[in-house]
């Protein structure tokens, strides 16, 4: 399932910018938090403490900043949903690069992922003080057929939020629990608090001393072809 988790960040990322679609007034401004566990894990007390449990989510206006920590190292993504653009920021062992990616850039990797099919269930469940609707996510790729379960929120925005991930786009509302597949191993992703509050406009800015690039140039820089 390798492709599957080439969109996680722009996904989460996406998540609440169109929220006031289905609430009149004030845009969100805030910070969401999200907790990151591992329930089919095999792996060792020591090999768990290396990947990620918590995942942040700021946003502010058109746009959102996702970090994820893993391992001592933090992968910062920045989405401007206006712009219809994202930028990763990376930190390798002080190398500081910014990589573009553009809407064409997210629709070739949409592509690389099969169409994925819906079907809405009548169970509700309430997650960080709001009700979610549950759906079953059935996709093909790589010739084998996975099933997501999620739930999600349509108080909280339309599909339009979902509208850059091939897994979840056909989903009318935030996504607030939901699994993804790294390496053959489940990652559960479920809302554990909502926080408004006021944001700084440099969080969501490009540092002024990453080199910006794209993910083509990287590729060539780092010799990285194939996943």
């Amino acid at each position: 399932m390798k492709k599957l988790m080439t969109v996680f960040l722009v996904l989460i990322a996406g998540m609440w910018i169109f929220s006031t679609q289905a609430n009149a007034g004030k845009p969100f401004e805030g910070v969401i938090t999200y907790k990151i566990t591992y329930p089919d894990s095999k792996a060792s007390e020591s090999q768990m403490a290396m990947y990620p449990k918590v995942l942040i989510v700021s946003v502010k206006g058109d746009k959102s900043r996702t970090d994820i920590s893993m391992a001592g190292m933090n992968t910062v993504e920045i989405t401007d949903y206006k712009e219809k653009m994202s930028v990763t920021l990376l930190n390798m062992m002080g190398q500081k690069y910014a990589i573009k990616k553009t809407l064409s850039d997210m629709e070739k990797e949409a592509a690389e992922v099969g169409k994925p099919s819906v079907e809405l269930q009548a169970e509700t469940k309430v997650i960080a003080g709001y009700t979610c609707k549950k759906a079953i996510v059935t996709v093909n790729n790589d010739g084998a057929k996975s099933t997501f379960e999620v739930f999600y929120c349509p108080e909280l925005g339309s599909k339009l939020i979902n509208f850059s991930d091939p897994i979840y786009k056909d989903i009318d509302g935030t996504l607030m629990e939901f699994s993804m597949i790294q390496n053959g191993m489940t990652m559960k992703i479920t809302a554990s608090s909502i926080e408004k509050k006021s944001l700084p406009e440099k969080d969501f800015q490009i540092p002024a001393d990453y080199t910006i690039t794209t993910v083509d140039e990287m590729k060539s820089k780092f010799g990285g072809g194939n996943e």
